[in-house]
């Protein structure tokens, strides 16, 4: 049972680890060229290099954030079910995975507004 508990736990980490690691690079280096591949992908973010920077740099430093904050608040649950039956583990574990998904998606919201703060309609920096 203690196996499949470390099983549980390194999957419940990989969510804020991938968020740690992408944000920094987003945030150090966001892909060189607008792509429909890979990197922070919106209409809004897409539109010019200047949004495509800022999106990356905006969104990669909320990532940073968001996945530190993610590791302890995964990790604390899972403490509390060390040595329960594997259904019990499995079912935290899930749980805490479904739930790291809303900051993970819901980073969007935050990063669109911010563009939207930054640059008008067509991708051009607002003057203050």
């Amino acid at each position: 049972m203690i196996g499949f508990w470390i099983f549980m736990l390194v999957m419940d980490l990989l969510v804020p680890a991938v968020m740690i690691g992408f944000g920094k690079l987003f945030l150090n280096k966001a892909p060189q060229n607008i792509n429909y591949i890979f990197g922070y992908r919106t209409a809004m973010s897409m539109k010019n290099q200047d949004t495509w920077q800022f999106a990356h740099r905006y969104c990669g430093k909320l990532w940073v954030r968001l996945g530190w904050i993610l590791v302890p608040l995964s990790v604390i649950p899972m403490l509390f079910v060390i040595g329960k039956d594997i259904e019990t583990i499995a079912n935290v574990g899930l749980v805490v995975s479904l739930l790291q998904l809303l900051p993970l998606v819901g980073s969007i919201f935050p990063t669109e507004i911010a563009l939207k703060k930054a640059f008008d309609k067509n991708g051009q920096k607002k003057t203050t």
